[in-house]
């Protein structure tokens, strides 16, 4: 669908662009000397107005050539520089909610082509901690979100709902296993969780984050991806260069690098760097209103993503 979107969006350019082109270098010039024409034979002064009813414009052209500078904007805008995104699941809470709206940096980790996401000019690589915004590797066509945990060459490990990092250093046996620096917050209450959560503060990388840690739900380690080279644990991950390790926030509800595996730089689409307004869409049951019309606005989530 997102791709989709994007060749919808590419091939709308073109065709009104070139209307737009064409107007330019000849239609125009035709209708500003039929107009020219009419006022030699008209004894009074024609405005504009007129001249244009008694030579009318194709529709199709006009609308073209009208509509350009808005497409080609949004285009340049959603492609390159940034584009929205809805929150449609829980597994980034306490940082995402369901309702956020979101904008995404497409030039944080490359300027790309939007169809098949080919990278035109390198600008820069994640950073550990980083909110990204990516192409789900087992189906291309849906965007996921959550944070970076893993750079290439890390060694991975999530036991016991710990995590442990041994950041990349060139050789494959060095370094240990350092345990993220993480503190506890406090028990709350989530709506989207179904039992009351362990809210705890952890500090990846340069970026200081929320988690949630829901205690009763057990590890289902037995559907972790299993990685063939290097050989590793059932709980462990080196991540290969060029891809990246992702985990969301809300640790015990996202299905993540942990169940599928690593995310390749190419189905990189750009950074999540704010919310931009936040709805919820909860209904009592004696609301008559659709599911789809916000039930309030939460103006407090406004803001930059951490």
């Amino acid at each position: 669908m997102a791709n989709s979107f994007a060749l919808i969006l590419v091939i709308l350019t073109l065709v009104t662009g070139l209307v737009w082109v064409f107007d330019k270098i000849k239609w125009a010039k035709k209708r500003k000397q039929a107009y020219a024409d009419l006022q030699a034979q008209s004894e009074i002064e024609l405005d504009d107005k007129t001249l244009a009813k008694m030579v009318p414009e194709n529709p199709i052209i006009e609308n073209a050539r009208s509509l350009f500078p808005v497409i080609a904007t949004v285009f340049i805008l959603r492609s390159f520089i940034y584009e929205p995104f809805q929150i449609p699941s829980g597994s980034m809470m306490p940082t995402l909610l369901v309702g956020d709206f979101i904008l995404v940096e497409k030039f944080s980790y490359g300027i790309k082509e939007p169809v098949w996401q080919t990278t035109l000019i390198p600008t820069g690589h994640p950073e550990r901690g980083d909110v990204a915004v990516f192409k789900y590797p087992e189906d291309q066509r849906v965007d996921f979100i959550k944070r970076v945990v893993g750079l290439p060459g890390d060694k991975i490990v999530y036991k016991d709902k710990e995590l442990y990092i041994v950041p990349a250093c060139g050789d494959a046996s060095c370094g240990d296993y350092k345990k993220l620096d993480t503190s506890f917050i406090g028990d709350q209450d989530f709506k989207h969780e179904s039992n009351t959560v362990k809210v705890y503060s952890e500090v990846l990388g340069d970026v200081e984050h929320q988690l949630l840690i829901n205690p009763l739900r057990r590890e289902q380690t037995q559907a972790y991806y299993q990685q063939k080279e290097p050989l590793t644990a059932t709980y462990e991950w080196v991540v290969p260069e060029g891809n990246y390790f992702v985990m969301g926030d809300n640790r015990d509800n996202s299905r993540d690098s942990r169940f599928w595996g690593f995310v390749p730089e190419r189905n990189l689409v750009g950074k999540a760097v704010a919310k931009w307004i936040s709805f919820e869409f909860d209904r009592d049951t004696s609301d008559f209103l659709p599911n789809w019309v916000p039930s309030n606005v939460r103006f407090e989530r406004i803001g930059s993503i951490k």
